[in-house]
């Protein structure tokens, strides 16, 4: 039975965003022991659907449960309120979009369907959880290595994320480009949020606010979906 360690091994990702030869990356493997990871781990964190009311709160939801695990009285409509914005209005010319950026703020309507939407990303969410703990306990480590977010497992924090419906690596044709005050940014509407609560030597495990019920996926498969989404990740200390 293959262990956590093992699979780390196996996979460079966590060393660099280089290519290493065997040969290069044999000295390095050791150094994963020094991080004392557990073969597999568990946590328990509150569950939480964004239906029916946010149809797009995926990201609040997942913060929701995040900041309950953390013993926070909050649910997910105040954030959904309390969230930052980027109230850019859609529009389209010559088959183009412009709208707003969600490295800025929620972009659209998070509470209907029918009108245009799409999420928020790491930065605004930060900001956000820095009013429920103190600025210095949210562990933003968005950009990072995978192996951090088991680092911070095994340190009993879950994580949240950004990743796509699919939890693995979207084909380009998911993705399309709009217009921002800040320049072009790419997009997916499979783009989705969770809590990240533990993984195993095979799969990840985590909290879907699409259900409110507790998932798992393969390891690599999720991997490269939070890879391909920008790699966003924040924890509270």
């Amino acid at each position: 039975m293959p262990t956590v360690k093992s699979w780390f091994s196996s996979n460079q990702e966590h060393v660099t965003s280089n290519s290493l030869s065997a040969e290069e990356l044999e000295p390095i493997v050791p150094l994963i022991d020094q991080y004392h990871l557990a073969d597999q781990i568990r946590l328990s964190a509150p569950t939480s659907n964004q239906y029916p009311e946010l149809p797009r709160g995926c990201e609040v939801t997942s913060l929701s449960m995040l900041l309950q695990y953390h013993d926070k009285d909050v649910d997910k409509m105040n954030l959904a309120k309390q969230v930052p914005k980027d109230t850019t209005p859609y529009s389209e010319n010559d088959g183009e979009v412009s709208f707003g950026n969600p490295n800025k703020g929620f972009v659209g309507s998070m509470y209907n369907l029918s009108k245009p939407g799409y999420g928020v990303y790491h930065e605004p969410i930060a900001k956000l959880t820095a009013q429920y703990v103190s600025k210095e306990r949210v562990h933003d480590f968005s950009g990072g290595s995978f192996f951090q977010i088991l680092e911070q497992l095994n340190e009993k924090r879950p994580v949240w994320v950004i990743t796509n419906t699919l939890y693995k690596k979207l084909p380009e044709e998911y993705f399309e480009t709009w217009n921002t005050a800040q320049g072009q940014q790419s997009i997916t509407m499979k783009e989705h949020s969770v809590l990240v609560t533990g993984y195993d030597s095979q799969s990840i495990y985590f909290n879907d606010p699409l259900s409110g019920q507790k998932k798992k996926a393969p390891i690599s498969d999720f991997r490269e979906a939070w890879v391909q989404m920008g790699k966003q990740a924040i924890s509270i200390k």
